[in-house]
């Protein structure tokens, strides 16, 4: 291990858990991020301000755990508004793509720096931390994120405000369905949630400086309490789950034209040539999405009419 591993880590975690349990299980992190000036709400509100409205997301947080997604209250304010009123607007909010500013790709590449250098790495890539990605999040006292996956790993950090994030264990499928998973990561991320599921859960109780670490595709549900919440998700993506994440966007594309397919590893040698043709044709348009007007169309052609959900009058 090199000297720069003697600089405590932004992000650590008790008994071992980066060795033993990284990356199959969920466990508790200690983070130094609460407080940073890049992650207060005034920052934020300007963020808010500076980024393409196709990724930002808020709704109310008066929502169910297993909430119908044709079925969300909105709430009117604007982008702006919902950050400067949070402790009162009753609102849920997501900036994504946070990376864009570089400011914020800054924040986010040290802190997984320093969790790569916990581990004897001494880069992002020698640690497996591809594609990094950041998610902020705003919300009102007693809100609460209904029941879904996520297609990335993920170390989640509470900022501000008291949090309860509660994980569940899939990978026999008994929880959410090949087909569901599918669904969840190309239609709507909101999943269906029953209370048989709970034995299954592993909660974490989370305050300003804690947080977890949210593996590839577990699902979860989220609440704050009395307080407005700020959390981020610091997230980034293997070689493999890039794959698999593919292989699950060029598979609802093709059931969305009445083929059928099997899931991502049941069929490789067809999961591989429907891959380099998914990246062609995806390479060839990406120049395509620099216009927020067209990444709405590529959205609607790719993922169905209601692929644009969060943008009004989209």
């Amino acid at each position: 291990m090199n000297a720069a591993t003697d600089v405590a880590p932004v992000i650590s975690a008790a008994n071992q858990s980066l060795k033993n349990d990284f990356p199959l299980k969920p466990f508790a992190i200690k983070h130094k991020l609460a407080g940073h000036p890049l992650l207060t709400l005034q920052r934020i509100a300007q963020l808010a301000s500076e980024l393409p409205r196709d990724l930002i997301e808020y709704n109310s947080g008066k929502v169910a755990i297993s909430q119908d997604p044709d079925a969300i209250p909105s709430v009117d304010l604007d982008p702006v508004e919902v950050v400067n009123r949070i402790e009162t607007a009753g609102a849920w909010m997501v900036l994504k793509r946070i990376e864009n500013s570089p400011e914020y790709r800054q924040l986010l590449e040290d802190t997984l720096l320093s969790v790569a250098r916990a581990r004897g790495f001494n880069s992002l890539l020698d640690a497996g931390f591809e594609q990094l990605e950041g998610f902020l999040f705003v919300s009102s006292p007693n809100s609460t994120t209904p029941f879904h996956l996520d297609s990335e790993d993920n170390f989640f950090v509470q900022i501000h405000g008291e949090k309860f994030f509660t994980i569940y264990d899939n990978k026999d499928r008994a929880i959410v369905s090949d087909d569901e998973i599918e669904r969840s990561m190309t239609k709507h991320r909101n999943l269906k949630f029953d209370d048989s599921f709970a034995p299954r859960a592993v909660e974490f109780h989370m305050f300003d400086g804690d947080g977890c670490y949210v593996p590839y595709q577990w699902p979860h549900w989220v609440r704050t309490a009395g307080s407005f919440s700020i959390s981020m998700a610091i997230t980034w993506k293997t070689r493999e789950v890039r794959r698999v994440n593919d292989l699950h966007f060029f598979n609802s594309m093709l059931r969305g034209i009445g083929l059928p397919q099997k899931p991502p590893g049941q069929q490789p040698v067809l999961d591989m040539l429907k891959l380099a043709f998914y990246r062609t044709v995806t390479t060839a348009i990406k120049p395509l999405r620099t216009s927020l007007a067209m990444r709405k169309v590529l959205r609607r052609i790719a993922l169905g009419k209601k692929a644009n959900y969060y943008l009004k009058g989209a």
